[in-house]
């Protein structure tokens, strides 16, 4: 029997998240102790949520995550960017799990195989990205028993244009019919990252407008053509939303909304800030 690979976490290294178990937990607590209970409000198929470090943009993400307590899923398909490296398509590390201090979470090798024979999967041996692995420890406190499917996509609207698209519609279309109601889809995307507080809040809001509405085209148009970057994980927002929208998904409610400006309250004219958004995709 071969061995079991397993991911060593990146980001458990206190800049990013505690690398003490404790620590992390009672920082995670302290976060969804800040979100109020909310009712149901159809069946929830994904969520969209930040990946800064947590001193920055965990709290947001707390209000995405509140929306899984008392949820089971099997599965949850992580869509994110790759910030440091050009995969080309679609691309998922070869491991068997990924680790944090909470535990190890088991890849579900199984859909990555289907995956990989509806559409082409570039293979990794290793990477450094946060984005996926930010989303870990909510899904961890959350969750029960789950697996992962943790895909990083490579060619962001706001560098590529609308070379996106088939990409994104790619995926969605082989993912669809291969993730049902036992797999939730988590969109990993901070949003504006500019050296300007007033046109975070004005990209941002921008941004959020067109996400409600729901459509996926006019989305893809302010994303090309706004001309300034509103979401590193763009094309995890696009391409969760097409995924849900095959599985019959029709609307989308933004939880909370913020930016480190709001965080450190430094919002300082020049100061370098970054957006943050939680919102959930439901079939209503």
């Amino acid at each position: 029997m071969l061995a079991r690979t397993i991911r060593a976490p990146i980001c458990a290294d206190d800049r990013w998240y505690p690398r003490d178990a404790a620590q992390l937990r009672f920082l995670l607590d302290s976060f969804f102790e800040n979100v109020p209970t909310l009712a149901a409000q159809g069946e929830l198929v994904a969520l969209i949520a930040p990946h800064a470090g947590l001193q920055f943009s965990g709290q947001t993400a707390a209000y995405a995550y509140q929306h899984l307590a008392s949820a089971t899923y099997e599965r949850v398909v992580i869509l994110g960017p790759s910030h440091f490296q050009n995969f080309g398509a679609p691309a998922v590390n070869r491991v068997d799990a990924f680790e944090t201090p909470l535990g190890a979470v088991t890849v579900d090798t199984k859909l990555l195989r289907e995956l990989d024979a509806q559409t082409s999967i570039q293979r990794l041996d290793q990477d450094r990205e946060h984005s996926l692995e930010m989303q870990l420890p909510f899904l961890q406190r959350q969750l029960k028993n789950f697996s992962i499917l943790p895909v990083m996509m490579s060619h962001p609207f706001y560098l590529y244009g609308l070379r996106a698209q088939n990409e994104c519609a790619t995926l969605a279309h082989a993912l669809a019919p291969l993730t049902q109601r036992d797999t939730l889809l988590v969109a990993s995307s901070d949003l504006s990252h500019l050296h300007s507080y007033d046109a975070v809040t004005y990209f941002d809001q921008g941004l959020e407008n067109i996400l409600v509405e729901y459509d996926i085209g006019a989305l893809m148009d302010y994303l090309v053509n706004e001309g300034e970057p509103r979401a590193c994980g763009d094309m995890a927002i696009v391409t969760t939303m097409l995924t849900a929208q095959l599985r019959g998904a029709n609307t989308l409610r933004v939880f909370y909304r913020t930016n480190s400006g709001d965080v450190t309250g430094n919002p300082a004219p020049g100061q370098y800030t970054v957006g943050y958004m939680a919102a959930g995709i439901y079939k209503i």
